[in-house]
C-alpha cells in the first residue's frame, strides 16, 4: 500500500490488489450472465495475467465460482450472508422472523422479508407456510425494484429523492426505458392504501400480497411479501391475510421505531 498524499486536505492511499478485487466483485455483480476472464479483463481495462491471481484468490475465498464447463466466472452468495451480518440488517431481522413465523402460521402461506439493494429487490428471509406445500423463493433472489411488487411497496415509502435514486439505479440496469409517470401513479396508489395485493407478474395461480415496514422517519426499510397460493379445492382467503400481514408489518416497524404512524395513517396524510 503507498503512503496517503493530501490533497485538498484529504488523505488518499492506494491498495491495488484491493481496488483490483473490488473491481472484478462489482463487474460481476452487475452483470447479466456468467464472465469468462477474458470478459472480465476487458471490462475493466486490464490484462488477463493482472487479474488471472485475484480471480484464484476469490474463488479460494468462496466469492466467485468458476462453471467447469464454461471456465465463466460468477458471484456466489457469501457477500450477501455477509451482508445479513450488518447490525441494522441483524435489528431488521431479529424484529421480523418471530413475525414472519406468525404470518405462516396464522396464513397458511409463506411470507418473504424484502430489502432493495442497488436498484435489485434481495430476498433476505423466507418463512414456509401451508399444510401440504409451500411456495418459497431462495434467499438473495431479486428482480429490479421497479418491476416487481415488493420493491413498488418499498418504493411507496420513500422520500422523493431516495425514490428517484432507487428508480436511476432501476433504470441503469433495465434495457428498456422505465415509464416514470406511470410508476409514479402506481407508487401513489400504493401509500394511499398502505398496501398492494394483486395477481403475480410472474406465476399463474398466485396472488402477491405486500406490506412495508417503516422507519420512524415514514420510510420504507423492507417489506414483506406473501405469494399467496390459490387453489381450487380451497376458498382464497386475501383479506384475511392482508390483514393477518398488516399487523405484524405494524408489530416489526414498532419494534423498530417505538413513535412511528402505520403506512395507512401515512397514506391518509400524503
Amino acid at each position: 500500500m503507498s503512503n496517503g498524499s493530501n490533497e485538498g486536505g484529504k488523505l488518499s492511499y492506494s491498495a491495488p490488489a484491493l481496488t483490483k478485487g473490488l473491481e472484478v466483485l462489482e463487474l460481476l455483480a452487475e452483470a447479466d450472465t456468467s464472465l469468462t476472464m477474458k470478459a472480465i479483463a476487458d471490462g475493466l481495462g486490464r490484462s488477463k495475467n493482472e487479474i488471472f491471481r485475484m480471480l484464484v484468490a476469490l474463488q479460494e475465498r468462496g466469492y466467485i465460482e468458476r462453471d467447469a464447463e464454461t471456465d465463466a466466472f460468477s458471484l456466489t452468495d457469501r457477500l450477501f450472508k455477509l451482508g445479513l451480518h450488518t447490525p441494522s440488517t441483524q435489528d431488521l431481522m431479529t424484529a421480523a422472523m418471530p413475525e414472519l413465523s406468525t404470518i405462516a402460521l396464522e396464513s397458511q402461506q409463506s411470507p418473504h422479508l424484502v430489502v432493495i439493494s442497488h436498484g435489485l429487490t434481495v430476498v433476505t428471509a423466507a418463512v414456509p407456510g401451508g399444510e401440504d406445500m409451500s411456495f418459497t423463493l431462495r434467499l438473495g433472489y431479486g428482480r429490479l425494484a421497479t418491476d416487481s411488487t415488493s420493491g413498488q411497496v418499498i418504493l411507496a415509502f420513500q422520500s422523493p429523492a431516495t425514490a428517484k435514486r432507487i428508480i436511476d439505479e432501476c433504470q441503469a440496469r433495465s434495457a428498456a426505458p422505465i415509464d416514470r409517470k406511470a410508476l409514479d401513479k402506481q407508487l401513489t396508489a400504493i401509500r394511499r392504501r398502505g398496501y398492494e395485493l394483486h395477481n403475480s407478474r410472474d406465476f399463474v395461480g398466485i396472488t402477491d400480497i405486500c406490506c412495508p415496514v417503516i422507519d420512524a422517519d415514514g420510510n420504507a426499510i423492507a417489506s414483506i411479501i406473501i405469494a399467496y397460493i390459490n387453489r381450487h379445492t380451497r376458498e382464497s382467503r386475501h383479506a384475511a391475510t392482508l390483514s393477518v400481514l398488516q399487523a405484524a408489518c405494524d408489530r416489526i416497524s414498532a419494534r423498530l421505531s417505538p413513535r412511528l404512524r402505520s403506512p395507512k395513517e401515512m397514506g391518509a396524510g400524503g
